[in-house]
C-alpha cells in the first residue's frame, strides 16, 4: 500500500491542475444535482418492532378516527396560571384568557375554534355548539343534553382546572402537520402571542407539547467557533498561516461534498433529515485530522529532502497508510450503528461513514494538488520561522521527546495512575439511566420547563404524559354490553396497580378502547419504567380474561421502548465495532498486543467518561446541572464517533512507533521517535476536537450541554490520558513483546505496509544501529 500511495502522492502533486479540476468537477457535478434534482428530506420519526410505536399506529384505525398516530401529533397546551391568591374564574381573568385564545385561533397553522372547559359553567355553555360538530362528524343527531352529558364526564374524568382554580390547561394542535414539520418560525408565532397576553394580563402563561420541542444540535455560529479555534490551534501547530488554512480548506471540501450527496440522493430515495448532522460533525473532525497528519509529516520530510514531490510522495505513502486504516476504524464504527435496528441511526451512520470515505481521498489526492500548486509557499505567510531545537545527533528535540523520556523512567506508575484514574472517573456507570429528551428536560428557564411545573403543581406529575393503554376488541367475541364490560375489568386491573394515580375511564367503540393511566411520578422518573414494565408483565393474563388484546402506548412508553432499544444494543454494537478493528489494527501493526491495548484503552476513556457524564448530568455532582436522566442515544453517538478519533490518534502515533521499530530502533527508542514525530499533532487534533465539542456546553439546552461535555471528555481522556500515557508506558512494559506475532498468524495476514518499510529512505537506514534494538522475541 505504502507503494502505492507513495506514487498517487507524486503524481497529484506533479499534475495538479488535473487533480484539482477533477475535484471540482466532482463538486460541481453532485451540486448539480442537489440544487436542481433533490426533494424535501423526511421528517418521518418511524421505530419498527417496538410494542408502543405499533399500538400507536392502530390507535386511529381502532377507533375509526382520521389523521396519524400520537408520533406525529403537533400539540400544543397551554398552560395559564392566576397569581397567588387568584382565580382564572374572576370575570378579569376570564376576560384575559378568552382574548388569548381568540389571538392563538387567529394564527395561520392553527384551528380557527380552540375549544377549552374549565368549569360546568362553560361545559354548558358549549355544548350546543359541540353536539352541531359531533353532529355533523358521525351523521346522526346528537342533543344538546347528551353533548353535555359527554363534556361534564370528560371534565370530571380529566379536570382542566385545578382544585383551587388557579391553574388552567388549554390545548390545542398545529392543524394539518405532524410534530417534525412544525418549524422555529410556527413556534414563534405562538410564543409571541402568549408573552403578549402574559405582560398584558399579568397571568403567567406557557407552552408546551410536541409541537413546541425544539431539539437544536448545533448551528452555524458555534460551527464557526469551532473552525476559528482549530485555525487558531493549527496556527501555533505550523506557524504558517496557508499551512493552517489546508486542513481547513480540505476538510470543508470534503464536508461539502458529503452533505451535497447526502442532499443529492434523496433524487433517488428517502433520506432521513437527521442524516447530515453526523456527517457534518465528523467529517470535519477527521478531515482536519487528516490533513494535519499528512501535511505534518511533508513538512518533517523537506527535512531530509529538498525535492519537495518526493517529501511529498513519502507524506502520502507513509501518512496516508496511516489514514486510509484510521478512516476504515471511523468507517466500521459508523457503518455498525445498522446493529442497533433503528432507521435514522443507521441512515445517519452510513451518511458519516460516506463523508469519511470522502475526507480520505480528499487528504490522499486533493490535499497534494493543492501543494503542488503551492510549491515552496505552502509554509508562507509565517508568524513564526519553523527552527526546531536539535540534540547533539541533529534529531529533533521537542516536549513530545521530553514527555515520553520523561513517563519512560517510571512506567509502571503511570499505567497504575492512568487506570486507576479512569477507573475512579467509570464508577457512576453502574447507575446510568437512560431517557429521551421531553417538556421536562428543557432548560429551567423555558416556557416548555416552566409549564410542566405548573402541570405539576396543579394536576400531579401523572398529567403531564399519561400513559395509552389500547384495548383491541377486534377479534373479541360478544356484543356492545360484552365489550364495554370488558373494558371495564381492563380499567379496574390498571386502576389496582401501583405507581398509578388515576385512571381515566374508557372511551371507544366497538373496535376497541383507549384507558388513560395518569402514573403518580412523572414521565423521567424511573418507577414510571417499573409501572410500565408492571402493566405489560400483567397484559396475559387480563387478555386471556377479557378476550381483548392490550397494548401500552403514549409517549411516555414509546420513549422508554426507544431507551430500552439503544441500551440492549450497546454490547452488540460495541462487540462488532471493537472485533472488526481489532482485526484492522492487526493488520495495521502486524502485532496481537498493541491492538489489544488500544481497543482495551478505549473502553477504559469511554467508561470513564460515561461516568463523568452521569455523575455530573444525572446525579447532580457539584451542583452545577440538575439531575436528569442520560439522553438515551449519548452512549452510542460517544462510542461511534470518539472510538473514531481514538483510533486516528492511536494509528498515528503507533504507526510512527513501528516504522522507527522496523527501521532499527530500539523499543525505547522507538516510543521517542513516535512521540518526536506525532505527539504535536495529535495533541492538535485533540485540542480542536475538544474546543469543538466544549462550545456545545455553551448553549441553553440541557441535553446539548451533556452531549458537549462527554464528547469533549471523552476526547481528553483519550488522546491525552489513554494515547499519550497509557499506550507508550504499556510499550515500554511490554519492550520487544509489543510486536510478537504468532507465526501462523504471519503468514495468514496480508503486509499492508502501512509504516513505509518499503520505500527507500537512507537516512533512516543510517539512523539506527542494529545493535541498538533488544533481541527480537522468537515467533511461534
Amino acid at each position: 500500500m505504502a507503494k502505492l500511495l507513495y506514487r498517487l502522492g507524486k503524481t497529484a502533486y506533479r499534475r495538479w491542475p488535473v487533480f484539482i479540476a477533477a475535484w471540482l468537477v466532482v463538486i460541481i457535478g453532485i451540486g448539480a444535482v442537489a440544487t436542481t434534482m433533490s426533494k424535501p428530506m423526511s421528517t418521518t420519526f418511524t421505530m419498527p418492532g417496538l410494542e408502543s410505536v405499533e399500538a400507536a399506529e392502530e390507535l386511529p384505525e381502532i377507533m375509526g378516527t382520521e389523521g396519524g398516530s400520537v408520533l406525529d401529533a403537533a400539540s400544543i397546551e397551554v398552560v395559564v396560571a392566576a397569581p397567588e391568591g387568584e382565580t382564572l374564574t374572576t370575570p378579569e381573568n376570564q376576560a384575559a384568557v378568552n382574548d388569548l385564545v381568540t389571538k392563538l385561533a387567529a394564527l395561520d397553522d392553527v384551528p380557527d375554534q380552540i375549544s377549552y372547559i374549565w368549569t360546568p359553567e362553560m361545559a354548558e355553555a358549549a355544548a350546543p355548539a359541540t353536539a352541531k360538530a359531533m353532529s355533523a362528524q358521525s351523521g346522526q343527531k346528537v342533543t344538546t343534553q347528551q353533548a353535555l352529558q359527554m363534556l361534564l364526564g370528560q371534565l370530571q374524568a380529566q379536570p382542566t382546572l385545578s382544585e383551587d382554580g388557579r391553574i388552567g390547561l388549554i390545548s390545542t394542535e398545529f392543524e394539518d402537520l405532524e410534530a417534525t414539520d412544525v418549524t422555529p418560525e410556527m413556534q414563534k408565532e405562538v410564543t409571541d402571542v402568549i408573552e403578549d397576553a402574559a405582560d398584558a394580563s399579568g397571568l403567567q402563561i406557557e407552552v408546551r407539547g410536541q409541537g413546541m420541542q425544539v431539539m437544536e444540535i448545533g448551528s452555524a455560529s458555534s460551527e464557526l467557533f469551532g473552525i476559528i479555534i482549530a485555525l487558531f490551534i493549527l496556527l501555533i501547530t505550523f506557524g504558517s498561516f496557508v499551512a493552517a488554512g489546508l486542513p481547513i480548506i480540505t476538510a470543508g471540501v470534503g464536508v461539502g461534498i458529503g452533505t451535497m450527496g447526502i442532499t443529492a440522493l434523496t433524487a433517488f430515495t428517502d433520506v432521513s433529515s437527521t442524516t447530515p448532522m453526523l456527517a457534518t460533525m465528523i467529517g470535519l473532525a477527521v478531515g482536519i485530522d487528516y490533513a494535519l497528519f499528512i501535511l505534518s509529516r511533508y513538512r518533517s520530510e523537506l527535512d531530509h529532502t529538498d525535492d519537495r514531490e518526493e517529501a511529498i510522495g513519502i507524506a502520502v505513502g507513509t501518512a496516508g497508510s496511516a489514514v486510509v486504516f484510521a478512516g476504515l476504524t471511523v468507517v466500521i464504527a459508523l457503518a455498525a450503528l445498522s446493529v442497533v435496528g433503528i432507521p435514522f441511526l443507521t441512515a445517519m451512520g452510513l451518511g458519516a461513514a460516506v463523508t469519511v470515505v470522502v475526507a480520505v481521498l480528499v487528504a490522499l489526492t486533493l490535499l497534494p494538488a493543492i501543494l503542488g500548486l503551492f510549491k515552496s509557499k505552502a509554509f508562507g505567510l509565517n508568524v513564526r520561522r519553523y527552527n526546531p531545537k536539535r540534540e547533539a545527533d541533529g534529531h529533533i528535540l521537542n516536549n513530545g521527546v521530553r514527555w515520553a523520556r520523561f513517563i519512560g523512567k517510571a512506567p509502571i506508575l503511570w499505567v497504575l495512575i492512568a487506570v486507576i484514574g479512569l477507573g475512579s472517573l467509570a464508577i457512576p456507570f453502574k447507575d446510568l439511566h437512560l431517557g429521551m429528551p421531553g417538556d421536562g428536560t428543557a432548560p429551567e428557564d423555558s416556557s416548555r420547563r416552566q409549564a410542566v411545573e405548573l402541570v405539576e403543581e396543579g394536576f400531579g406529575p401523572g398529567r403531564l404524559d399519561p400513559m395509552m393503554l389500547v384495548v383491541d376488541a377486534r377479534d373479541m367475541s360478544g356484543d356492545t354490553a360484552a365489550k364495554q364490560k370488558a373494558y371495564a375489568e381492563v380499567a379496574d386491573w390498571a386502576a389496582s396497580l401501583d405507581g398509578v394515580a388515576k385512571v381515566v375511564p374508557p372511551s371507544g367503540n366497538d373496535n376497541g378502547a383507549v384507558i388513560l393511566i395518569e402514573p403518580e411520578t412523572a414521565p423521567e422518573d424511573e418507577a414510571t419504567e417499573d409501572l410500565l414494565a408492571e402493566l405489560r408483565d400483567g397484559e396475559g393474563a387480563i387478555e386471556e380474561a377479557t378476550g381483548t388484546d392490550l397494548a401500552v402506548t403514549g409517549t411516555s412508553a414509546i420513549m422508554s421502548d426507544i431507551s430500552e432499544k439503544l441500551n440492549d444494543a450497546l454490547l452488540p454494537y460495541l462487540a462488532i465495532v471493537i472485533g472488526l478493528a481489532f482485526i484492522l489494527l492487526m493488520l495495521v501493526f502486524r502485532s496481537i498486543l498493541v491492538p489489544l491495548t488500544a481497543t482495551l484503552g478505549f473502553l477504559l476513556s469511554v467508561l470513564a467518561t460515561l461516568g463523568a457524564t452521569v455523575a455530573i448530568f444525572q446525579e447532580g455532582a457539584f451542583g452545577i446541572f440538575e439531575g436528569q436522566p442520560i439522553v438515551s442515544f449519548i452512549p452510542i453517538f460517544l462510542i461511534g464517533l470518539v472510538f473514531g478519533l481514538a483510533m486516528d490518534y492511536q494509528v498515528f502515533l503507533v504507526t510512527r512507533i513501528r516504522e522507527a521499530h522496523v527501521h532499527g530502533a530500539s523499543y525505547r527508542e522507538a516510543v521517542v521517535d513516535g512521540f518526536r514525530n506525532s505527539a504535536r499533532v495529535v495533541t492538535a487534533a485533540a485540542l480542536i476536537m475538544t474546543a469543538v465539542f466544549s462550545g456545545f456546553i455553551l448553549m441553553d439546552d440541557p441535553i446539548i450541554k451533556s452531549m458537549g461535555f462527554a464528547l469533549s471528555a471523552a476526547v481528553i481522556f483519550d488522546a491525552f490520558v489513554v494515547r499519550m500515557l497509557l499506550i507508550p508506558t504499556l510499550m515500554y512494559l511490554m519492550k520487544e513483546k509489543a510486536w510478537w506475532l504468532p507465526k501462523w498468524l504471519d503468514r495468514i495476514l496480508p503486509n499492508v505496509d502501512v509504516e513505509g518499510e518499503s520505500l527507500e529512505r537512507h537516512y533512516l537506514a543510517d539512523r539506527y544501529a542494529d545493535d541498538q534494538r533488544e533481541p527480537e522475541l522468537s515467533k511461534s
